[in-house]
């Protein structure tokens, strides 16, 4: 770019200060003359005009900080008059830029100096880059002055075609900082001018852009909420209205809304008031919109159902209670008696003052443990109908959550108290009957373990305290009585099992069975099938005959089928005329009615058809599931041709149970000589026990003296006599150890007609629990050692048949 000649004259000019202010080559400004200075500067240049004649003359510096830039722009003063205000001032036109060099003398008080003009001239026409700049700033300062309304200053940008004077044009704009402004005037280039100009511009445009948009977000949020308010309001006075049709002030119409006053108005303990009353001021402090509105609404309904001061009184007839247990349940004497007991000793505390001890209320946790169709779940209802409080059912089988026992946290999305609370508020009072069902199927996983969260539920040392997670406050447990069911009580954790009071129902006997079904079962089944009671009657020897042949079971709930599926054919022969009504069943009619029996006894058979008509099967007694059963043996030895050696274990059977079937060979191993036992069989040929149903698993040690007895009754040749049974455990030495759950297993010998059982002398102690008519039936011999059970179980040796013999070894 060429130099104008302009640009290397020397000046000597007035200095006029600009305290924080840059004016620059173009711009018009108005100056107060009011400031020492700045009055100085103009009447200084003044006077060298009337020497030299022209327009007075003066040099705009800016002075940032106290301090003068390197350049500034000579100005002319085109006039001198008043501003709006009524002041002095000067209007002084910016002309182009002067780089300021030593100072000198002049007239006047005002600071002279000499510069030097360093104005550039830009060639026309414009380069092709240099002519983009400048429609670039057009369009942009164009965009920005239409924002701000400026209508009129557009058509002066857009007809400035000197890219000098359009880059210095930018120094009107008001979002320019002094220290932008001062760069524009020391770069002399025009265009680089110009780049700097677009870019600030184009900085402050994408600012704007997002303020506008953040103040139009804004605006939006607020005028929804004033719109929201609006309505709410209008809605609050239509209500009003609308109360005032209904009763005027105080009918109550949007009491339930009101929650401070419902907090107030209950009747709630003193420590969960006040966390009510907590949760109502975080209420009206949240917004309508805010969830955490939603959330304490929720919690305050879920703690104002509750109900915290409400008890249902004890029936203390303890003779009332007992006469009802006995009405709706048959047998069952060991709950029936705790049942007695615990209302004795509550009437006994209420007398004497001792409600309440140590913050502890007197309820009870029992654990009811037996075979499925015994009455457990039934006798809960029983229990709170005797002691006159409300019951609940609880169903934990198949429950794997933690959260269902506790609850959840308040702050999840659907939170809900846990099954307890929800117990409580179901009952409605605090002392119900809870019946936790099938407390052995509860599971665990990632959620948590269930049976670990009922530990302090159960316990009655820490229950009056209990704390939900969805509730956070204290909520007293300890006057629940918690009745617990369970099938298999190895399944119960065994510190869950510390905090109960074991009970266990080990079935019925055949004469309660008999007993039941005359008054429970068949008044039901009647009723169901729609019948009335004299139209059909059974034959107390035609129940005996279904609960002893067409079931084996140790509750009833297979006979109540049989009942019910005996009742419907002779309903459906009546309607369609093949019975005339009223009808007794007796036990010949049964087969006609559905079909034969499916357990018929092992002694009821033909001696040649029964399971020990042969040497090497002997009759032992389990426990499963379900209750007692009868559980058989049997034993062979392989052919000595084929070279089998070694013991063989079939019928899906545990590691206990196999150690057992080694324990027993052993045994006869080290005293087949003393036992007159072939021993030498044991050793040359294989040896094979098996356990018939052998898709049941098995475990455990109770078998040890059948298996012995089998093995013995092989080797010697004896059969084991049919109607012999035995349980216990056995030791290398011979010795018969005890055994568990004695009653579930002589209740199953007794079911299936064996007369005569062998038990371990230890467990002579439990035969107190067996039922009166069960051991009257049964002939017992508790022994200590297997000589002596090998002597009652097997046949003499005349009994076996000859062939069926095993000849001792040579």
């Amino acid at each position: 770019m060429a130099i104008d000649s302009n640009a290397v004259t020397p000046l000597a000019l007035p200095v006029l200060p600009l305290d924080d202010e840059v004016v620059l080559p173009g711009m018009v400004v108005p100056l107060d003359l009011s400031d020492t200075d700045v009055r100085a500067a103009v009447e200084a240049a003044q006077a060298a005009a009337r020497d030299g004649g022209g327009k007075p003359e003066v040099l705009l510096v800016p002075r940032i900080d106290g301090t003068y830039t390197g350049t500034g722009v000579i100005g002319t003063v085109e006039q001198v008059g008043r501003l709006s205000d009524g002041d002095p001032g000067a209007l002084i036109r910016g002309r182009g830029r002067v780089r300021i060099g030593a100072g000198t003398s002049g007239p006047g008080g005002a600071l002279w100096v000499e510069g030097t003009r360093v104005d550039t001239v830009v060639p026309d026409p414009l380069p092709g880059a240099a002519a983009e700049l400048v429609k670039e700033y057009k369009a942009l300062a164009t965009s920005w002055l239409k924002k701000r309304g400026a209508w009129q200053v557009v058509d002066r940008v857009q007809q400035i075609e000197d890219i000098s004077a359009l880059a210095d044009n930018s120094g009107y704009s008001p979002f320019l900082t002094t220290a932008q402004k001062v760069q524009l005037l020391e770069t002399t280039d025009p265009v680089a001018r110009l780049k700097l100009a677009i870019q600030w511009l184009g900085e402050h445009l994408a600012e704007q852009d997002v303020a506008e948009s953040i103040a139009k977000d804004v605006q939006e949020g607020v005028d929804k909420q004033q719109r929201e308010f609006l309505l709410r309001r209008q809605l609050e006075a239509v209500r009003k209205e609308l109360s005032d049709l209904n009763g005027g002030p105080g009918s109550g119409a949007d009491e339930s809304d009101d929650y401070r006053a419902r907090v107030e108005a209950a009747d709630l303990p003193e420590h969960v008031r006040e966390a009510a009353l907590k949760e109502v001021d975080k209420l009206e402090r949240s917004s309508d919109q805010s969830p955490e509105g939603s959330w304490i609404r929720t919690w305050l309904d879920t703690v104002l159902e509750l109900p915290w001061t409400e008890r249902t009184e004890d029936a203390y007839d303890i003779r009332g209670a007992q006469r009802i247990l006995d009405a709706e349940h048959a047998g069952l004497q060991d709950v029936k008696e705790r049942i007695t007991e615990y209302l004795a000793v509550r009437k006994r505390r209420s007398d004497r003052g001792l409600g309440v001890v140590g913050g502890r209320r007197g309820g009870a946790v029992l654990a009811l443990v037996g075979p499925p169709g015994v009455g457990k779940t039934s006798l809960g209802e029983s229990v709170a109908h005797a002691m006159g409080r409300k019951f609940v059912r609880v169903a934990l089988g198949g429950v794997r959550d933690e959260a269902e026992i506790r609850g959840h946290r308040r702050t999840y999305v659907g939170a809900l108290p846990g099954r307890i609370v929800r117990a409580i508020k179901e009952a409605g009072s605090m002392n119900p009957v809870v019946l936790l069902d099938e407390i052995d199927k509860v599971g665990s996983d990632f959620r948590g373990d269930p049976a670990a969260a009922l530990l302090e539920v159960l316990d009655p040392a820490q229950n009056h305290t209990f704390r939900d997670h969805y509730l956070e406050v204290e909520l007293d447990l300890s006057d629940v009585v918690f009745l617990a069911t369970a099938n298999v009580l190895e399944a119960i954790p065994e510190a869950l099992l510390d905090r109960m009071e074991l009970v266990r129902l080990d079935g019925y006997t055949e004469d309660e069975k008999v007993v039941i079904a005359r008054d429970h079962l068949l008044p039901r089944q009647l009723e169901r099938a729609g019948l009335e009671k004299d139209e059909v009657t059974l034959d107390e020897s035609a129940l005996r005959k279904l609960a002893g042949e067409y079931t084996r079971e140790a509750g009833v709930r297979n006979l109540e089928r049989a009942v019910a599926r005996l009742l419907r054919k002779v309903a459906a022969q009546h309607e369609l005329g093949d019975r005339e009504l009223p009808f007794t069943v007796t036990e010949a009619d049964l087969r006609g009615l559905i079909g034969r029996p499916h357990h018929v006894p092992e002694s009821a058979q033909d001696p040649a058809e029964r399971r020990t008509s042969v040497p090497g099967v002997a009759t032992g007694l389990a426990v499963t599931g379900a209750g007692g059963d009868v559980l058989f043996v049997e034993a062979s030895l392989a052919d000595p041709e084929t070279g089998a050696s070694g013991l063989t274990l079939t019928g899906q059977l545990g590691d206990v149970m196999k150690e057992s079937a080694q324990i027993a060979l052993s045994f006869l191993r080290s005293h087949g000589a003393e036992l007159e036992l072939p021993v030498a069989d044991l050793k040359d040929r294989g040896v094979h026990i098996h356990f018939p149903a052998g898709a049941v698993p098995k475990d455990g040690p109770s078998a040890g003296i059948t298996m012995t007895t089998a093995l013995a009754s092989l080797l010697s040749g004896r059969l084991v006599r049919t109607d012999v049974a035995m349980t216990g455990e056995v030791s290398l030495t011979g010795r018969v150890l005890p055994i568990g759950g004695l009653k579930q297993k002589l209740l199953a010998a007794h079911r299936a007609g064996i007369t005569t059982v062998v038990i371990p002398k230890r467990n002579e102690a439990d035969l107190d629990d067996v039922p009166a008519e069960v051991l009257d039936t049964l002939e017992v011999h508790p022994v200590t050692d297997v000589r002596q059970v090998l002597e009652i179980a097997l046949a003499p040796a005349s009994a076996a048949r000859p062939e069926e013999r095993i000849p001792a070894a040579a």
